[in-house]
């Protein structure tokens, strides 16, 4: 379901100049809840966000294969936002980010800078991203990190980060 939900969502958005960003379906006590994510350069505007909203319900009204029902709320992920693709960490390079690992043992052949990661979390500058691995610039050295030690990762709000020349 949730798939032809994010099929649908992304016609909507492209209809309308945005970008989907993530969705996610939350149960909460009053029902369940269709969360929609949507960026575009410059910010999401209350208007992106309404005439996305307007069609998308039209839309997911028509579907018979979707009986369940949900509110639909659409919304910009916030200036700190989660990163869960690869697309999400690309998007947010040169931004502050959180990540908090999974495992913290280091293998003798990984790719990753002096410091041991002994820490949970690690906060810097993201610089790059790869296919299997995330740059952070830390204050005294950079480090890299593999996609499978990623628990959870976040952009954080800091002004006045300098791009690397």
């Amino acid at each position: 379901m949730l798939e032809k939900i994010e099929n649908i969502a992304k016609e909507v958005c492209n209809n309308h100049g945005v970008c989907l960003y993530d969705l996610e379906l939350i149960n909460t006590q009053n029902g369940k809840v269709l969360c929609v994510y949507i960026t575009k350069i410059h910010g999401v505007s209350i208007s992106d966000c309404t005439n996305v909203s307007k069609e998308l319900i039209a839309r997911l009204d028509t579907e018979e294969s979707l009986s369940d029902s949900f509110r639909l709320e659409v919304s910009s992920p916030g200036i700190e936002r989660s990163l869960k693709l690869k697309k999400h960490y690309a998007s947010a390079i040169n931004e502050y980010v959180s990540v908090k690992l999974v495992n913290t043992s280091l293998e003798k052949d990984e790719k990753i800078a002096s410091t041991p990661l002994l820490q949970h979390q690690i906060v810097g500058v993201l610089r790059e991203v790869t296919q299997d691995y995330i740059t952070i610039e830390l204050e005294t050295e950079t480090v890299y990190i593999s996609f499978n030690r990623i628990k959870k990762a976040k952009t954080i709000f800091k002004p006045n980060i300098k791009e690397k020349e």
